[in-house]
């Protein structure tokens, strides 16, 4: 089987992959040798055409695959390869991980992931579903086929009848595995699934309580279909503002597999003639879409509507910065990786583990939150946002 690199692979999406790959080969043809000082970034940069940012992130898969290491002061260098006895050189074990998207949220898992696996000196195979469950056990067989000694799986449960019954077949998978980013749709009382995930619905009724607190009373809920979270985190919103006294008004309630223009522009009519004064949406490119469609009708951003968006991909490079709930990707990663290895270190005596981590709330401009010590009062406007923020961030604890 290919590896990621090679095929259906991350090099696909971002750009910052494929100059990682590019000062990957480089480094192995010799043209960066072994305690070689790679130029600074800028100059670095404006040779490979791309952004300072795109760099250090490039720079930043290799560091993470000990080809460079980053020296304070001095800048980065290339690293001499592995002994030959070292586990990193003979790849004492080989773990696959199968995810269903190459460009969106899931490379920062595989982050974290590809950084506890590498430390611990095992080799990754990537691969990816896109989105097709045919593709995922195709996928499923190749990376069995492969020799993994554990899986990291992420399936496409939303897409199939009966998702319960898929996640008690991966018991019978030759190897360990654990999920990640999913978990059991109904799961028996003593479900031994190991999994890590996102406390979506946990995260969600943080983003309403913190709406909750500002005083707004009447909010939307702009939404998704048919994505791996959207009924939980659909179910979540329904259920914090039940929990927290939010009204919604059910035409402030749509969702969409995709949001064109016309729908955010038809949708921000709705707010305005319903009186909603805040718009609880997932995920963050169609929070910042409906924030430019709601002030071209004349509804101010935090003025007349606050915005807060699920998830943190985007939501800061708008004219009006987002205040987003911040899903902890890489860190689910990390830890799936973790109780993975600790499986395959103790096999049938590990126990079951099944996490969940919540996501973090960082407050921007959107909201209209008050500082801290400030308690949100009516605006000028009928909103009760009061004081506006800068487009500064401020991340509050989960």
């Amino acid at each position: 089987m290919k590896s990621a690199e090679q095929r259906n692979s991350f090099l696909r999406g971002p750009k910052y992959l494929h100059i990682a790959e590019r000062l990957r080969q480089e480094i192995s043809d010799g043209i960066w040798a072994a305690g070689a000082r790679l130029p600074v970034e800028r100059d670095l940069a404006d040779t490979l055409a791309v952004s300072v940012n795109t760099l250090r992130r490039a720079v930043g898969e290799l560091v993470a695959d000990g080809l460079v290491e980053r020296r304070q002061g001095a800048g980065t260098f290339v690293l001499p390869p592995p002994p030959p006895d070292s586990p990193t050189a003979h790849g004492q074990r080989l773990i696959g991980v199968l995810v269903p998207s190459t460009t969106y949220y899931y490379p920062r898992v595989v982050d974290g992931i590809r950084r506890v696996l590498r430390a611990a000196g095992a080799g990754v195979v990537l691969a990816s579903s896109e989105y097709d469950t045919a593709a995922e056990e195709r996928e499923l067989r190749a990376l069995l086929d492969s020799g993994v000694e554990g899986l990291l799986l992420t399936p496409n449960l939303h897409l199939l009848d009966d998702p319960q019954a898929y996640v008690d077949r991966l018991r019978e998978l030759p190897v360990p595995h654990v999920l990640v980013e999913r978990r059991p749709t109904a799961p028996a009382p003593d479900d031994a699934t190991p999994y890590v995930v996102t406390d979506h619905a946990g995260g969600v009724c943080r983003a309403v309580r913190h709406l909750r607190t500002l005083g707004h009373r009447r909010v939307g809920h702009l939404g998704q279909l048919r994505s791996g979270t959207s009924e939980i985190v659909t179910r979540g919103f329904h259920d914090a503002a039940e929990l927290l006294g939010v009204e919604v008004p059910e035409e402030a309630v749509a969702r969409h597999e995709r949001w064109t223009a016309e729908d955010l522009a038809e949708y921000a009519r709705r707010c305005a003639a319903t009186g909603v004064t805040a718009v609880f949406c997932h995920g963050d490119r169609d929070a910042a879409a409906f924030a430019v469609q709601a002030r071209r009708h004349g509804l101010g951003v935090p003025g007349d509507v606050a915005v807060v968006a699920y998830d943190d991909e985007v939501a800061d490079v708008g004219d009006v910065p987002l205040t987003a709930m911040s899903p902890p990707k890489a860190e689910v990663g990390a830890r799936a990786a973790e109780l993975l290895l600790r499986r395959l270190d103790e096999g049938p005596d590990a126990p079951v583990e099944q996490v969940r981590l919540q996501p973090r709330l960082v407050v921007r401009a959107s909201c209209g939150a008050a500082r801290e010590g400030e308690a949100g009062r009516p605006s000028a406007r009928g909103g009760p946002h009061g004081a506006r923020t800068s487009g500064g961030r401020r991340v509050v604890p989960a």
